[in-house]
């Protein structure tokens, strides 16, 4: 499983012009799912997003957690995380799990941080979404649950 995990004051998705999800202070996760992705790789994924210590305190200094904060999370499915680009000019999705599977992690994904008391908004699995934020820093981290990056 992979996450682009990004610091923001604001986010939101829109489908069809509509707002579906949007977030005050907190994080956009934009989650890709792997063929061989189950619910250890949520458990663990989450764990680590809601307790990182990546927003300031006082001093400035990373020190303070989602939780601590009360921090919203906003988590829109992105599957072309898992690309595969070296060959050719056009990416590869192999790696990507098939949609049924990876529309039931990404909801699990979501639900599982609501279990630490998130407040959890959504964009929507296969639609064409529009994302937008305010990155705040900018602070984005990239991690992946196969590699440990």
């Amino acid at each position: 499983m992979i996450a682009v995990v990004q610091r923001v004051a604001h986010a939101q998705v829109e489908v069809d012009g509509a707002v579906v999800g949007s977030i005050g202070r907190g994080l956009l996760i934009l989650v890709g799912v792997a063929n061989e992705d189950g619910a250890s790789e949520v458990e663990y994924l989450c764990r680590k997003i809601v307790n990182m210590r990546i927003f300031d305190n006082e001093e400035g200094k990373f020190d303070l957690s989602l939780m601590d904060i009360k921090g919203e999370a906003l988590v829109v499915s992105q599957f072309t995380l898992l690309a595969a680009w070296r060959k050719g000019r056009r990416p590869g999705f192999d790696n990507a799990a098939p949609p049924r599977e990876a529309a039931g992690l990404v909801e699990m994904f979501a639900k599982e941080l609501a279990t630490h008391g998130v407040q959890v908004s959504r964009g929507i699995f296969g639609a064409h979404m529009k994302v937008s934020l305010l990155n705040d820093g900018p602070v984005t981290f990239c991690m992946d649950t196969r590699s440990g990056i």
